[in-house]
């Protein structure tokens, strides 16, 4: 059986923002589970300009077959006008937690977007 699970990183602006997507997209059960890690220092050209800031990085636990609806739900939610949002695979892992992603991760019914929260 061929794994199609991926971590997804995702920075935010603040860590409220980064919990704000993570429990969009634990609702809509297109992760698994998520982590996130707090006052990380980012430099980048913005408009043309080096920029650096504190941000929060999301580490996200999904499978590929979900990626499009991640990318949609995080721009929707997201502060910024272009969210980094890269994927990599788990090329390996623990047999019974990768299990356990796939049994959190849930069709969406009927393709709507559940907002509550936790």
């Amino acid at each position: 059986m061929k794994n199609s699970k991926i971590v997804i990183f995702i920075t935010a602006k603040t860590s409220k923002e980064a919990g704000k997507i993570a429990q969009y997209l634990l609702n809509n059960s297109l992760a698994g589970c998520c982590n996130i890690i707090s006052g990380i220092k980012s430099y980048f050209f913005w408009d043309g300009k080096l920029a650096k800031t504190r941000e929060s990085l999301l580490l996200v636990k999904s499978d590929a077959s979900l990626l499009g609806k991640v990318i949609k739900l995080v721009k929707k939610y997201h502060s910024y006008k272009v969210p980094e949002i890269i994927a990599l695979p788990i090329l390996a892992g623990d047999r019974q937690y990768l299990n356990w992603l796939t049994n959190n991760m849930r069709k969406l019914e009927k393709g709507k977007l559940c907002e509550k929260k936790f």
